[in-house]
């Protein structure tokens, strides 16, 4: 049981308000946020109205899906770096369906330790012989330029075929999903700005 002393310095930190807040950003509901982290969407709601205070794996698994990293939680925005450096070692390769043994492509954030991030930027990887991914949307517009290989993207209907060098870009709010079509592993770098 907590003290009532831990809790009123835990309330003070707002973790609640700052999920609902990123949920919200990303247009996303707590159903959509339970698939992703694994949580349910009544353990979410109950972190967001601040009836219970999140474990740090529990926390981390939220802000992995953000893009964001633990201190966001828990430090002041004026006290915030502007410099933000993330290492090969230190990124989590997630697949698109967490729990997934086949997934359609798997990412890793490229600047999660950045806090208020205005943009969002991954490397995906596209594992050949693996099923399209499940069309989704989201808010922001998305850049994705090819590294290696050759993928399909299926934009609102459109199917487009990127190879090594190919860019493209497209508002996100419209279905899109991602097929390899290479006999080898295809990679991207994938911005989105909201």
């Amino acid at each position: 049981m907590i003290s009532e002393t831990l809790l009123a310095g835990l309330a003070e930190y707002r973790i609640g308000p700052k999920v609902r807040a990123l949920r919200a950003g990303k247009d996303m509901d707590q159903i959509e946020l339970a698939r992703h982290t694994g949580l349910s969407p009544a353990l979410l709601s109950k972190i967001e109205r601040g009836q219970l205070f999140p474990t740090l794996p529990t926390l981390l698994r939220i802000a992995l899906v953000f893009g964001v990293g633990l201190d966001y939680f828990f430090i002041s925005q004026g006290s915030r770096r502007s410099i933000a450096i993330t290492r090969k070692a230190e990124r989590l390769s997630l697949p698109d369906r967490p729990g997934d043994t086949n997934p359609s492509y798997l990412f890793q954030s490229l600047n999660f330790p950045a806090t208020d991030r205005k943009m969002e930027a991954y490397y995906a990887e596209f594992p050949s012989h693996a099923e399209p991914s499940k069309p989704h949307r989201h808010s922001g517009t998305e850049l994705l330029y090819m590294l290696r290989g050759c993928v399909d993207i299926d934009v609102d209907g459109e199917v487009i075929t990127l190879s090594e060098g190919d860019a493209i870009q497209f508002e996100a709010k419209v279905m899109h999903s991602y097929h390899c079509q290479s006999h080898r592993h295809a990679a991207a770098i994938v911005v989105v700005v909201t």
